[in-house]
């Protein structure tokens, strides 16, 4: 039998080679990866009972949530929904 050059599970038949940097700890390629954690992200979000919200906002109105943010030491989608909160809810 040929050695198979694409075959990095049979470790005596690359024992001489040499290879940089870190040994691959998944079979998966990145982008793979990235698709099964975006998967999984969205499963547990929706187990939580979140729902996705995207908006686009001008330059100057996102510094200003980003800054606002900052000062209330929350993330900007945390002040986002707090502002929402604010706004619904039921007038007293």
């Amino acid at each position: 039998m040929a050695k198979e050059l694409t075959d990095r599970t049979t470790i005596d038949l690359f024992c001489d080679e040499k290879r940089p940097g870190r040994p691959k700890t998944n079979p998966l390629s990145r982008e793979q990866q990235l698709k099964i954690n975006k998967r999984n992200q969205i499963k547990r979000d929706k187990a939580k009972g979140l729902r996705r919200v995207e908006l686009k906002v001008e330059q100057p109105l996102f510094e200003q949530l980003n800054n606002l943010a900052l000062q209330h030491n929350m993330s900007r989608s945390e002040l986002i929904v707090y502002m929402l909160e604010q706004q619904l809810r039921p007038q007293q």
